[in-house]
């Protein structure tokens, strides 16, 4: 890179104060009145203004959603049905005519200002009219109920959205649509009633332990010993000819890791990051590469957790061939080349790996000329979610970097993932981070770091990844707060069930889009529309005579599935869009943007397939 010209000799100081611009007005009440009428300043506080007045003033509506189950009768010869690995008892289920949750009972203890007395109830049906005997002769059901706020129910995710793309600056956005989200439902104490019982919530201790503590740890090690820099150096002398096959690198390490979209992010993004700096390949194609590869190979790649889960939730009476788990797995795995947005989103990771990709967008154009013509691997005003700490050389003296010290500890994590994977039928990440982590330890120990530099690399680690794991947090914490105001139970009640059965699948994509992609979650969407879709595209399969019902039925499948993927990919609240960045070390919104127009492109060729497989072959 060309050096850079020396800055311009500073002007003596005067004592003349500077004209202002014409036409615009001097600002006579100092700095503090200037923030005082900053636009941005007035929207951050008129957004939440109206989220409390909505909580005053806005009532919400019931609504009741109806999941099949997949009961059995158990050792006690009781009802049971398998959910997660655990079994529930359903021999206190009622009648369907006795059910307390329905939607006139409902609305009249709203009328009389009082909550139902539980929010979910087991109840059966008679004898099954198409002959399928379940136990007892009887269908089971577990009814939901669950307010929304109508259309506001999307408030907290949209003000998240919008703060983020005004003020590209992911901590506030989620942290005001956090107090958006708790004053529109009326829980006014943020800390105790929100941020604390999310931090207390399954799954959150583990996020922070991963991936602010291991994590952090292991690419400060990384980068303390500089075993990341030697690996990209030996990398780009083998393999690495420029920024084509250093993304290709990239994109071969996402395909190869299908273990799950989270981890798949993390270890594609931090392994690739120092041979993608080192080629002057940007911050923004590279996001975009690790997370449009890791959901969708993870979906397509299924050896993993994603089968065990969906099948659990895709069960519908009287349809043969998903009349047990093993049907259901079989399902899944059947059903995986119709994921049309999955394939081309891979497809598009490649072609953009290769500089081939048509319809890339300007953004993401301009990010690539910049990034090859001044080496700047991020936009000017980027505020990247790594953070400079572990782009700054700090070897100490004397010790020599080597690429075992990023390669060993790597293939500990990758044989520690499939290991898990075959012996327990999912993999444990947390065992696999925490192993590395101890190889990674391990080994710069052994080639002569003392336990002194080791602490203050891990801390380092630890430190540049805190903000990244304080947004994950709160990103989690909205996801929690969109479903309790019901954003995914209204788009759920908006779908109706009078589409014909050719517009099933784009509703059902549609709906599942704006379900992730306000929750920032696919794996919460699929558990709310998974139970709605197969049951609704069974009925209309039966009800329109259709030639091919399980052919129907599958792209229905896969639409739902892959829906709930582009929403997750393209959401700023989601986990791993944040992680994807954080990894590589991009500015999270400058990854949002760049990313949505090739993903929509995979999306709308995904919805043309579908929808002529229905026409032409169901």
């Amino acid at each position: 890179m060309d050096p850079q010209p020396p800055l311009p000799e500073r002007e003596p100081a005067s004592n003349t104060p500077a004209p202002h611009a014409p036409g615009v007005a001097p600002n006579r009440g100092g700095p503090l009145l200037g923030k005082l009428l900053s636009p941005k300043l007035w929207l951050f506080a008129g957004l939440l203004l109206f989220s409390a007045y909505l909580g005053q003033t806005y009532d919400p509506s019931w609504t009741v959603q109806r999941s099949v189950l997949d009961v059995y009768t158990d050792d006690q010869g009781l009802s049971a049905y398998s959910i997660g690995g655990d079994e529930v008892s359903v021999a206190h289920a009622v009648p369907v005519e006795q059910a307390e949750l329905t939607a006139d009972k409902l609305n009249a203890l709203q009328q009389q200002g009082q909550a139902p007395a539980s929010t979910s109830e087991f109840v059966y049906t008679g004898a099954d009219p198409d002959g399928v005997d379940e136990p007892a002769g009887r269908r089971y059901f577990e009814l939901t109920a669950r307010q929304h706020y109508g259309y506001w129910s999307l408030l907290p995710a949209g003000v998240a959205i919008a703060l983020c793309v005004f003020l590209r600056e992911p901590l506030t956005a989620l942290f005001a649509s956090v107090v958006s989200g708790g004053l529109l439902l009326g829980q006014y104490d943020i800390t105790d009633e929100l941020l604390v019982p999310a931090l207390q919530k399954d799954g959150v201790a583990e996020v922070l332990l991963l991936y602010c503590g291991l994590l952090g740890g292991l690419l400060g090690i990384w980068s303390y010993t500089g075993s990341a820099r030697a690996f990209a150096e030996a990398v780009a002398r083998r393999f690495v000819r420029g920024p084509r096959s250093a993304k290709l690198v990239g994109w071969g390490l996402g395909v190869t890791f299908f273990q799950g979209a989270t981890i798949s992010s993390v270890m594609v993004g931090s392994t690739v990051k120092p041979v993608s700096d080192r080629e002057k390949v940007s911050h923004e194609e590279m996001s975009y590469i690790v997370d449009s590869t890791a959901s969708p190979i993870a979906a397509l790649i299924a050896f993993n957790g994603w089968p065990a889960y969906v099948q659990a939730l895709i069960f519908v009476p009287g349809v043969a061939f998903l009349a047990t788990e093993a049907d259901r797995i079989g399902f899944y795995f059947a059903s995986t080349f119709l994921g049309f947005y999955a394939l081309f989103a891979v497809a598009s990771t490649f072609l953009l790996s290769i500089e081939k990709l048509p319809l890339v967008g300007k953004r993401m154009r301009a990010a690539m000329a910049r990034s090859r013509t001044t080496g700047q691997l991020d936009a000017p005003d980027a505020n990247p979610l790594q953070a400079e700490e572990l782009e700054t050389n700090r070897v100490p003296e004397g010790f020599r970097p080597s690429p075992i010290g990023f390669f060993l500890p790597l293939g500990v994590l990758m044989f520690t993932v499939i290991a898990t994977f075959v012996g327990y039928g999912s993999p444990n990440t947390n065992w696999a981070f925490f192993a590395a982590f101890l190889a990674a330890g391990a080994i710069a120990l052994w080639r002569g770091l003392t336990l002194f530099q080791l602490i203050d690399a891990v801390s380092l680690g630890v430190k540049s990844v805190a903000i990244a794991g304080l947004i994950l947090v709160l990103a989690i914490t909205l996801g929690d707060l969109s479903q309790a105001t019901g954003a995914d139970a209204f788009l759920v009640d908006r779908l109706g069930e009078t589409v014909p059965y050719w517009g099933l699948p784009l509703a059902l994509v549609l709906m599942t889009m704006g379900i992730s992609f306000a929750t920032g979650t696919s794996w919460g969407t699929y558990a709310v529309a998974f139970p709605l879709g197969m049951p609704l595209a069974w009925t209309l399969a039966q009800a329109q005579g259709l030639e091919h019902p399980e052919l129907y039925m599958m792209v229905c499948f896969a639409t739902i599935l892959n829906g709930s993927l582009f929403g997750d990919q393209c959401s700023p609240i989601s986990d791993t869009t944040v992680l994807s960045s954080m990894s590589v070390g991009a500015d999270l919104m400058d990854h949002v943007r760049t990313q949505i127009l090739p993903a929509s492109v995979a999306m709308g060729l995904a919805i043309v397939c579908w929808t002529a497989v229905v026409l032409w072959f169901a």
